[in-house]
């Protein structure tokens, strides 16, 4: 089973899919957020599934939303690959590096993408979001952090590099918190049917052209480290994404251009599915 928000902006259905069908959520919530994760929405979506519930009408013609809706915060580690940092020209990080996206930042897995006025710097990055399931606060150690994840999700923390470095007086959010800047999605794939978020391959294309083939083995801090370690300094809620980092392969490392209109990414997670979306620019 996956968890979806199907229609348009602001109007998205909640919708869980199971063997190619989909089934309507709206009976037991309106929403997907963090009162339906938090609530053991998921559980409950699942017994309803199992009583017969309804089929969603004409639900593969839909738009594809974003899969959780109105995040209290996203959290964003960087660097958290030994190749990615390096390639950024820096030393693998000690302890996770925090920056923030605006929520706003969240579009479906198929929008467009919008090019700030004036950006020349617009880059990718392929990375594993994870769902925060239940409040998670000062946890004893990683071993437990696991428990309080909901479940996994494609995301594309999208970057203007110039905003992030030049412009940034030393934090990197400016360069994360654009419109359009956090395709999340296509689905949220609960904990339990993904197994080690460890043993994930990510890979990332512009315009057919392979840019990034890695593994979430790779990380430098684990999901269960990351969870663990952000409960020492905030709370964590029901429905917050953290972006866990990109692997080697983006646009900043000098290699590739930087996105241009017209431009076309494709993102892809093993076993979270895939997402594509096209450059457009902004219009006043």
């Amino acid at each position: 089973m996956e968890i979806m928000r199907l229609g348009e902006p602001g109007q998205e259905i909640p919708v869980a899919t199971q063997d190619g069908k989909y089934f309507d959520l709206r009976s037991i919530t309106a929403d997907i957020d963090g009162e339906f994760l938090g609530g053991g929405g998921i559980a409950k979506a699942r017994a309803a599934i199992a009583s017969g519930l309804p089929e969603l009408v004409g639900a593969a013609s839909l738009r594809v939303g974003a899969p959780v809706a109105k995040p209290g915060a996203v959290l964003c580690i960087g660097q958290n690959y030994a190749a990615h940092a390096a390639e950024s020209g820096d030393a693998p990080p000690s302890v996770p590096i925090l920056f923030f996206k605006h929520p706003n930042t969240l579009v479906g897995a198929f929008d467009h993408l919008v090019i700030p006025p004036g950006a020349e710097k617009v880059d990718w990055e392929v990375e594993l979001a994870v769902v925060i399931g239940k409040r998670a606060s000062y946890l004893a150690s990683p071993e437990e952090a696991l428990d309080y994840v909901a479940g996994y999700a494609v995301s594309n923390d999208v970057s203007e590099r110039a905003y992030q470095v030049e412009h940034s007086g030393g934090q990197w959010s400016k360069g994360k918190c654009c419109a359009t800047f956090n395709p999340l999605g296509p689905s949220l794939v609960p904990a339990e049917e993904v197994g080690d978020p460890q043993q994930l391959r990510l890979r990332s294309a512009v315009n057919g052209e392979t840019r990034q083939d890695s593994t979430t083995a790779d990380m430098i801090f684990s999901v269960a480290h990351i969870v663990w370690h952000l409960s020492q300094y905030l709370v964590l809620d029901p429905g917050d994404i953290i972006n866990t980092g990109t692997p080697q392969g983006v646009a900043l490392s000098g290699k590739f251009p930087y996105l241009r209109e017209g431009d076309t990414m494709e993102i892809s997670i093993e076993k979270l599915g895939r997402q594509e979306q096209k450059l457009v620019s902004h219009q006043r």
